[in-house]
């Protein structure tokens, strides 16, 4: 397997696994998600009531997106914006922007400090672009004759 291949599957499992804990905590708590959701600034709090299945459900469609070879790169995609959403309200935490709000991630998360989910966050996105540029660079290989290896000559050994 081609090292960006490696790269690719690498990064897309990471985030499946992200993808599926995330969507699965929330659902499995849905109460404490929306009320989570209800206690976010504006717009979230007015949205709360359908994000609270938005969410989860974005989630496992990116984590699906990104098992098929012929929707990973659209995965990588969803899940770079998602992170890049999720880093920026993160930041925005960590540097006070609003007063108190609660984490509304799911499982484990939840008990991460802002700063520690901001690195955790960046980790997840700088996966996510990473995967992305491989996957990218990957097809663009491919499609111009991959490794350029010279084929045997014509009339030579089969």
């Amino acid at each position: 397997m081609e090292r960006r291949s490696i790269i690719v599957h690498v990064c897309s499992t990471l985030l499946i696994i992200l993808w599926v804990y995330t969507a699965l905590s929330k659902v499995a708590d849905v109460e404490v998600f929306a009320s989570q959701l209800s206690r976010q600034p504006e717009p979230v709090s007015t949205l709360a009531p359908i994000l609270v299945w938005v969410l989860p459900l974005v989630e496992l469609v990116a984590a699906t997106m990104l098992m098929f070879a012929q929707t990973r790169k659209s995965g990588l995609l969803l899940s770079s914006f998602l992170m890049l959403g999720f880093t920026v309200y993160v930041a925005l935490a960590v540097i006070g922007y609003w007063e108190d709000i609660p984490c509304s991630c799911g499982g484990v998360l939840n008990r991460l400090g802002w700063k520690d989910h901001l690195w955790f966050n960046l980790f997840f996105l700088m996966t996510a672009a990473l995967g992305l540029a491989a996957e990218r660079h990957s097809k663009r290989s491919k499609h111009q004759g991959g490794n350029l290896k010279q084929a045997a000559p014509a009339g030579g050994p089969a």
